[in-house]
């Protein structure tokens, strides 16, 4: 089976713009722009594709791409459930579990989000379509157990994801004195990485840490420039066999390891705060998953040349940090501020395309693409001869990650 040791070949995105500004075209058009794009990268023809594989509720259903695409023949067809944009490395983690077990030769992970078409929870209907006049509440019953839940919460204002991720942010911030100004850090650190990024939704528009402080306040603490931005757009990789990817058009990234999964009781974490374990409640709830992932590879923290994390908001940011090791539990403040996630000069360059805050929030599946390129040797902001990078999905959530390697 070694030969079916799956790798990430190919990768590639439509444009990324603002929510509202990808002009006509459709979320399932940018889903299949990333796509035939990602194959291209890879040297490949659409037809070698035969698995197809996204998250967070994709709208652009694998069987409909299919047909779209004319693909000849759908052997693998997968959803994960990780909530949200927790679920971009578990997608990644599937189609190498379809490669490597001959379930299919040829798998992309693809994610499209088009937030100008679709809008997101809290206002599911587009500007133009919405009444000028509101219309009367309505009792309504819930259509999952999430929104059931939820429904304990929502009565008090905790109606988006700034006000749940707050909560342990704030719960770090009491117990080790964490502050705002190392959160920002976090900000300014990846927009000056998005500035040699031509694909960066932010690039080209600088922040100091001055501009982060006097940013509004949206969900104490998360300021405006600690949570990620809002976006249209799609990216694609390209998963296959180390057989397959010897005669491909780039170099190969092996998926050394892959990990998902949630603590004990968690649920949704901070959005419904069902069971929580309390000794976890400030972190990124990751650190025994991430255990099993460091094992799993056989390389550890230390071996780490660069970093993707999910970075939704700043604070997961940190908490990951301390989960995955990098530095002890109650550090990460100290640890950000000392410029370690820097291109130049930090001990872990970290989101070298400038993450969510500012590339492009894509619900993750950018940062396994950035992550790709980084072994590649292909990022705008290049980590010399980096072979072992880490990339991320959401924290604070249920989770999943990857570890790559180049050869």
């Amino acid at each position: 089976m070694s030969s079916r040791r799956p790798h990430i070949v190919g990768v590639g995105e439509s444009k990324y713009t603002r929510w509202g500004k990808i002009g006509d075209i459709t979320e399932h058009a940018l889903a299949c722009q990333a796509i035939m794009r990602a194959v291209e990268d890879a040297g490949l023809e659409v037809d070698d594709v035969d698995g197809l594989a996204s998250f967070a509720e994709d709208r652009n259903e694998a069987i409909f791409i299919a047909a779209d695409l004319g693909l000849p023949c759908l052997r693998f067809g997968n959803m994960v459930w990780m909530p949200g944009g927790s679920g971009a490395c578990a997608a990644v983690a599937n189609a190498a579990m379809a490669v490597e077990t001959g379930q299919a030769e040829v798998v992309v992970v693809y994610r499209s989000l088009c937030q100008g078409q679709f809008f997101r929870f809290g206002n599911p209907t587009p500007i133009s379509s919405q009444p000028l006049e509101p219309p009367p509440p309505t009792v309504q019953s819930a259509d999952s157990l999430f929104m059931a839940s939820m429904g304990f919460a929502m009565p008090y204002g905790m109606l988006m994801a700034a006000a749940a991720y707050a909560l342990p942010t704030r719960r770090h911030m009491h117990l080790y004195g964490t502050t705002s100004e190392q959160l920002g850090h976090i900000s300014v650190t990846f927009r000056e990485h998005s500035h040699n990024n031509p694909r960066a939704v932010m690039g080209g528009r600088p922040m100091t840490l001055d501009d982060h402080q006097s940013s509004p306040m949206i969900a104490d603490p998360h300021r405006l420039f600690d949570c990620c931005l809002e976006n249209d757009g799609a990216c694609a990789v390209v998963v296959t066999s180390e057989e397959r990817a010897r005669d491909l058009a780039k170099r190969p990234i092996e998926i050394l390891a892959t990990e998902q999964g949630a603590p004990k009781g968690y649920a949704f974490g901070p959005f419904t705060n069902a069971n929580v374990a309390d000794e976890i409640y400030a972190t990124g709830a990751c650190e025994e998953m991430a255990n099993r992932l460091w094992a799993k590879a056989g390389v550890g923290p230390k071996d780490v040349d660069v970093a993707q994390i999910y970075d939704h908001f700043t604070g997961c940011v940190l908490m990951q940090l301390e989960d995955y090791g990098f530095c002890k539990r109650g550090e990460g403040g100290p640890f950000v501020e000392s410029g370690a996630l820097a291109w130049k000069g930090g001990s872990l360059p970290t989101n070298t395309h400038g993450g969510s805050l500012s590339e492009a929030y894509i619900h993750g599946l950018n940062h396994v693409v950035e992550g790709t390129r980084s072994l590649r040797g292909e990022s705008s902001c290049p980590v010399d001869d980096a072979e072992v990078c880490l990339v991320t999905s959401a924290a604070c959530v249920p989770s999943s990650a990857v570890i790559l390697g180049r050869k």
